[in-house]
């Protein structure tokens, strides 16, 4: 298991997290399944940029991004050179941290905001 701490996220995790993914999965499917809800609105296909995240640490040690995904980062608001899509940045064996950005492109949420 790999370590990921993700920073405080004024919506997403206020406090920040510290939690484990299986080396192969994605940090989307990481974020998802440990109940961070990053927004993901093209299913995780390659589609949009709203799942966009910057490695503060440990970003060689992911799978390289391929050409579309850095065609969808150019899109993404407060891209970095460290920034990739979670649903194609697979988790690999060195621990990282991870920053989501507080805005994102989005303009229709997939999940309610309803309580």
């Amino acid at each position: 298991m790999t370590q990921i701490v993700v920073l405080p996220h004024a919506q997403l995790c206020p406090e920040g997290a510290v939690l484990e993914a299986e080396a192969g999965e994605t940090l989307c499917e990481a974020l998802l399944r440990n109940g961070i809800e990053i927004e993901h609105a093209c299913e995780q296909s390659c589609a949009c940029t709203t799942c966009h995240v910057i490695i503060r640490e440990g970003f060689a040690s992911l799978n390289p991004a391929d050409e579309d995904e850095e065609d969808m980062l150019d899109r993404a608001w407060g891209l970095e050179a460290n920034s990739r899509l979670s649903c194609q940045a697979r988790v690999g064996t060195e621990p990282l941290v991870v920053e989501i950005p507080r805005y994102t492109l989005n303009l229709a949420r997939e999940r309610s905001t309803h309580g």
